[in-house]
């Protein structure tokens, strides 16, 4: 049994986040039912780009919720549903007749999660946004990069996913706790500026501390300590360093053939120095070769994979990290087992097939 069977959930077809979080939540085991946009109203441009990975474990609906009919079945649908996932801007779904206070009248216990970029309310609200504008205005932005050139986004990683789709998991199944308890449902505004913002708690604690700066690549964590840091190898791979503490610094040092004189661990005036120095031996091998010297020791050494290499690591393969096909596996384990999620997109429902598969009756016409 999966952790989140027996959980029902609709999913408003989006981009993002929201496809993000309903592949997270089926491959928990929920049930999660997939409207998406019905041929005669169009489709959105990028709506198929997840195909049977983002779009896994659970069936397409197509509907077009400017027809009455169709807004009276989704709203049967949710009558007999834990929660609701969308991901458009504000006034959306209320234009549609289908906003949070038409929903919850019908399901009371109804959890009904917003995801979007700047949330429900503030200036910027209905404004539109991508993930890289909401990392800008939550601060994230500014730390990624090198200090004479423009910041550099970490790819959708950060605001789409980590802030919005997962603080939206833990959002969604923490309302759905407190409507099991208490019969009553809840609307979660989900802002990925708010979610991202939070994430950065760790260097506001450090900033107000006196120990991080808002200046990029010159902090602890952000590249520029020669411990912390990807080097450049013989071949072009490269390697990822994180020998934080003394003793894996120790090691680092041993496997470079370096002392603690060579390069002392915390002597910030000569980073640069040592960082010059690192590189210049980091690039007498190849990456393969470094991965095999540190292997088995301290000193916090990894290869840079591709996103093929990865697939192929031998640990990844010892975990089910990624499935049979190359697709990333459902995550994470549970007692030791990972959730076997489908690996395939079931075929499309109509309306009347998603909620007779809920009721386990065939609903009146």
């Amino acid at each position: 049994m999966k952790p989140l069977s027996g959980l029902r959930l609709v999913e408003f077809d989006g981009l993002g986040p929201v496809t993000f979080l309903g592949m997270v939540l089926a491959d928990l085991g929920a049930d999660v039912v997939r409207l998406t946009r019905a041929d005669s109203v169009g489709a959105a441009v990028f709506t198929e780009v997840g195909g049977a990975i983002l779009h896994r474990g659970r069936p397409a609906v197509p509907v077009d919720l400017k027809e009455e009919g169709d807004r009276a079945r989704v709203l049967d649908l949710l009558a007999h549903s834990d929660g609701l996932i969308e991901g458009f801007r504000p006034g959306v779904m209320e234009r549609l007749g289908l906003g949070s206070d038409v929903c919850m009248a019908r399901n009371p216990a109804l959890v009904y999660a917003r995801v979007t970029g700047w949330g429900q309310t503030g200036p910027l609200a209905s404004s539109v946004g991508h993930d890289i504008n909401y990392l800008a205005l939550s601060g994230a932005l500014s730390t990624f990069g090198e200090e004479d050139r423009p910041a550099r986004p970490p790819l959708n990683l950060v605001g789409d996913y980590a802030g919005g789709a997962l603080m939206g998991a833990i959002g969604l199944l923490s309302g759905i706790l407190q409507a099991r308890a208490t019969g009553k449902g809840a609307v979660v505004d989900i802002a990925m500026t708010d979610g991202v913002a939070l994430m950065t708690a760790l260097f506001h604690a450090l900033k107000a501390r006196g120990l991080w700066t808002d200046q990029r690549n010159a902090n602890l964590l952000d590249g520029r300590a020669p411990f912390y840091r990807c080097y450049r190898c013989r071949d072009g791979g490269e390697v990822a360093v994180g020998a934080l503490e003394p003793r894996f610094y120790a090691a680092l040092l041993a496997g470079l053939g370096l002392t603690s004189e060579d390069a002392p661990q915390y002597d910030r005036s000569r980073w640069p120095e040592i960082t010059d120095r690192l590189g210049a031996i980091f690039t007498t091998r190849d990456r393969d070769d470094w991965a095999s010297l540190f292997a088995g020791t301290e000193a916090c050494v990894t290869p840079v994979l591709t996103l093929s290499e990865a697939v192929a690591n031998a640990h990844n393969q010892a975990r089910g990290t990624f499935d049979i096909a190359g697709a990333p596996a459902p995550a994470p384990m549970f007692d030791g087992v990972r959730p076997s999620g489908e690996t395939e997109t079931p075929p499309p429902l109509d309306l009347s097939d998603a909620l007779e598969r809920w009721l386990g009756v065939t609903p009146p016409s």
